[in-house]
């Protein structure tokens, strides 16, 4: 039995005015192709664009190509190849397809797709790295896809910087007995775009580690969807987020239980401060008839360290079997908790000292579970340098 209302046939059959325009019942009911007329441009009053400013993307909604390329670098461990693909070819891959306007539009104009392949049963020492640097405020459409064999352990770190308006597809294959963490790095210029959808695909008794970290840009917004290709699969989605006045991070997230006995995690920490920063995170898990004994959680919390700021935080839980291990949800947004500056502050702390030292503290239990320890530190020393801005 599902959680959500069935559609309503009558309703769907009238047409005047708002009843128009039926929204999906439940979270598998999105368009999904490879075809950019299925998208049409989006308005804001869809669901999946109520929250994003629309008016500021419309130049990632072109049907076009534009020939402009971010520079890239790349740190390949022995053994783990970079090459490209064809776009027929990652469609018969057995890649998920494009779910919005700007994912589709990615992947028809990005020339072809990069493919990075760890092989089967290797054990990666050094994470693969590769880094995404614009120079100038032009369209840039990206396309990746990481393939890690079967029971191969690797850490993959994509990290984007510097001044552009990016749009990307990117998808990771982890084979059957894989252990693969993915961490995706957001230190854009403040006034860079980038939308991205990203795909990662369970195999069985997998693990995949998905963590985003978004320190930058002037609008990011990332869609991460995870599917299961067998049983026993584990998926865990980690993000770290800090919107300054006037930034827009948005950051969604699909979890589509299909095959029994498989497990997802999902913990989601932001910090806001100045006027107008906004932050979105939107969950969505769906534990489909077949997925017995899945077992889910999901976890939100905001932290708000200025008036002016606002974080919108939609947590979506639609199950169809009641044969399940355990499923819930959590979100909570606030303001620093006034026991603990008082605590830090009785011990000689000063307020701003004891004001970062709670945000890095917060922050931390995330960023700690990256394994890669120069990464850490690059990264809570950038909090730090974020929250130079909220004393």
């Amino acid at each position: 039995m599902s959680l959500l209302a069935q559609k309503n046939p009558a309703a769907e059959a009238h047409t005047d005015s708002a009843a128009a325009f039926v929204p999906d019942q439940s979270r598998a009911e999105r368009t999904t192709s490879y075809a950019v007329s299925d998208f049409p441009v989006p308005s804001g009053r869809e669901e999946e664009w109520r929250f994003t400013p629309v008016d500021r993307l419309q130049s990632l909604f072109r049907d076009e190509a534009t020939g402009a390329c971010l520079e890239w670098t790349e740190t390949l461990p022995d053994g783990v190849t970079l090459s490209t693909m064809s776009l027929q070819d990652w469609q018969a891959s057995g890649a998920p397809a494009p779910a919005d306007r700007a994912a589709v539009v990615a992947a028809a104009h990005s020339g072809g797709v990069g493919l990075v392949d760890i092989p089967a049963e290797a054990e990666l020492a050094e994470p693969v790295r590769i880094r995404l640097t614009g120079a100038e405020r032009q369209v840039v459409h990206g396309h990746l896809m990481v393939r890690v064999g079967r029971f191969a352990r690797a850490t993959v770190i994509l990290e984007h910087a510097g001044l552009s308006d990016y749009s990307e597809m990117l998808t990771v294959l982890a084979g059957d007995g894989s252990e693969v963490t993915l961490v995706t790095v957001q230190e854009w210029d403040d006034e860079s775009l980038h939308l991205g959808q990203h795909d990662v695909v369970v195999g069985r008794d997998a693990k995949v580690r998905h963590i985003a970290v978004t320190l930058g840009g002037g609008i990011v917004r990332l869609n991460t969807n995870a599917s299961y290709a067998g049983p026993g699969g584990s998926f865990e989605g980690l993000g770290v987020y800090f919107a300054d006045a006037g930034q827009h991070q948005e950051h969604r997230l699909f979890v589509d239980h299909e095959a029994p006995h498989c497990h997802s995690n999902v913990e989601y920490k932001g910090a806001l401060q100045g006027e107008t920063a906004h932050t979105v995170w939107v969950g969505d898990v769906l534990i489909r008839a077949a997925a017995e004994g899945t077992d889910t959680y999901e976890l939100n919390r905001n932290l708000i360290l200025t008036d002016g700021a606002r974080a919108d935080s939609v947590p979506n839980l639609e199950i169809e079997t009641g044969e399940i291990a355990g499923a819930g949800h959590a979100s909570a947004t606030g303001r620093f908790d006034d026991q603990q500056l008082f605590y830090l502050q009785a011990r000689g702390i000063d307020e701003d000292t004891a004001r970062r030292l709670v945000v890095r503290g917060f922050f931390a239990s995330i960023v700690g579970r990256i394994g890669v320890p120069e990464v850490e530190e690059h990264l809570m020393e950038a909090i730090g340098r974020e929250l130079e801005g909220a004393a």
